[in-house]
């Protein structure tokens, strides 16, 4: 009977010792910034200049610490912007600079910068691909593209493209991927095609078939507000895993895409599986999850508001 109390009584401290420790921002007299645990431990020093708005004990929510500017009387490096750390206060990496901030996540990871070289990093700061080219774009479609000897061009436009240098096509795990012949079941990307890059089990195929049987109603959905009309074919989406239970994360992400295998504009249009594959749950703004009933009941009701205040729309709605 000891034996069982004992083990009784331990389960709480087991379970507490699994939740994350509670971090928070702390601001200098000077205004920089720093993190704290919640004894007044610091676990990195305030030593940031950070440009988002940042309140004085706001806590650290992420999977890793991040602060939106550089260290303070430091000259920016090249495409680098912030710095982010683990929650034991060990730098992990700069992020790549990108739309006037950090570069955000795409298909689970985002881009990172070392040496003047880009890479990729997940979630967790753990290196998926390392920093070994002058640029690489964000992942869509299973596949980023990769450029050497490349530099922004000089204008003074704000939005610059990347010019020159040798350019080349990268899969999830950094192989470099040569152009195939175009058949059903390639890829196009910039007029040359390219394989199928997803592969799926007998499980992941399962919560794939989830998103498959509700195609037609997701797709009709999503075009409702699309001002070309669209054949049939067109008009269908595409689910892809995308991102795969790891530490801090126990779900499956899955991404939408439109006929062209683009996931631009279908923001929206992501989902989370747990890891078991009995819950799914609708993205909104990132990391908002919204069980896919509630959210599915909310994207009808919009659409058929939509349809009816736009009779003309060519994308109509199946009856």
């Amino acid at each position: 009977m000891k034996k069982i109390l004992l083990i009784i009584s331990l389960i709480p401290i087991l379970s507490f010792s699994q939740q994350k420790e509670v971090l928070k921002y702390f601001k200098s007299k000077d205004s920089l910034v720093g993190v704290k645990n919640q004894d007044g431990k610091i676990i990195v020093p305030a030593q940031f200049k950070v440009f988002s708005y940042l309140k004085d004990g706001e806590l650290v929510k992420e999977e890793t610490i991040y602060f939106d500017g550089d260290k303070n009387n430091e000259k920016p490096g090249k495409n680098e912007w912030g710095y982010v750390y683990d929650r034991k206060g060990n730098f992990l990496y700069r992020p790549f600079f990108y739309d006037n901030g950090a570069d955000y996540f795409s298909e689970g990871v985002r881009r990172f910068v070392k040496n003047g070289k880009v890479g990729f990093v997940d979630r967790n700061g753990t290196v998926i691909i390392q920093a070994e080219h002058d640029f690489v774009s964000p992942f869509n479609y299973g596949y980023t593209a990769f450029c050497d000897g490349c530099d922004w061009e000089k204008t003074e436009d704000e939005h610059k493209a990347m010019v020159g240098g040798t350019w080349g096509v990268m899969n999830f795990k950094g192989e470099i991927i040569q152009p195939v012949s175009k058949s059903e079941n390639t890829i196009e990307i910039d007029g040359k095609y390219f394989p199928n890059p997803f592969r799926y089990n007998e499980k992941e195929k399962n919560i794939l078939q989830f998103f498959e049987k509700q195609n037609k109603q997701l797709s009709d959905i999503y075009y409702v507000n699309h001002y070309n009309k669209l054949s049939e074919n067109e008009k269908k989406l595409f689910f892809e895993i995308v991102e795969r239970p790891k530490e801090n994360f126990p779900f499956y992400q899955i991404n939408s895409y439109d006929y062209r295998k683009m996931e631009a504009g279908l923001s929206d249009f992501k989902f989370l599986v747990s890891e078991d594959g009995k819950n799914v749950f609708a993205l909104e703004f990132e990391n908002e999850k919204i069980p896919f009933e509630k959210w599915l009941k909310k994207e009808i009701k919009e659409a058929e508001n939509f349809q009816k205040e736009h009779p003309d729309n060519p994308n109509k709605l199946s009856k």
